[in-house]
């Protein structure tokens, strides 16, 4: 089967795994892994709630579920190192914090210009745009499917 044969869902998890892969490639000397990194790059916006965290990165858990206390508070994590502090039911980050999200953004974006390179931004956007529609197009008839369950 050539690369052209290969279907979507196929070309997603592997350009997903790859990601992953750079990601620690490009982190791993920090003790950063992806999941700390998007933490770290929320709080370098504002304090954040744990709500607010756990709804941001649902997404890019496995399960949906976020384990905010491994990247947050475990061992080598961004609380124990001092890059983030906790005060009720809000993050922030501290001035080391701030230093080190410097430090991985610069990282972080010669990754993603390394992932685009060879595209303008006008078909960036529009692989943007047709990977949004396609997954319109699921979860619509997903919940068109949910819905009809639920009247059976």
């Amino acid at each position: 089967m050539s690369d052209a044969d290969k279907p979507i869902g196929y070309w997603l998890k592997h350009l997903h795994n790859l990601i992953e892969e750079q990601f620690d490639a490009t982190l791993g000397d920090l003790g950063l892994d992806r999941r700390q990194w998007q933490i770290l790059n929320l709080l370098s916006g504002a304090t954040r709630s744990r709500g607010e965290i756990e709804q941001a990165l649902a997404p890019f858990w496995p399960d949906g579920v976020p384990r905010l206390e491994a990247a947050l508070g475990g061992a080598d994590a961004l609380v124990a190192r001092g890059w983030a502090r906790y005060d009720g039911d809000t993050f922030s980050l501290t001035e080391e914090g701030r230093a080190a999200h410097g430090t991985a953004a610069e990282r972080v974006g010669d990754t993603r210009r390394l992932l685009l390179r060879g595209f303008t931004p006008e078909q960036y956007a529009e692989t943007v745009r047709i990977l949004s529609v396609m997954a319109g197009n699921l979860e619509a008839a997903l919940a068109g499917r949910a819905s009809a369950d639920k009247q059976d």
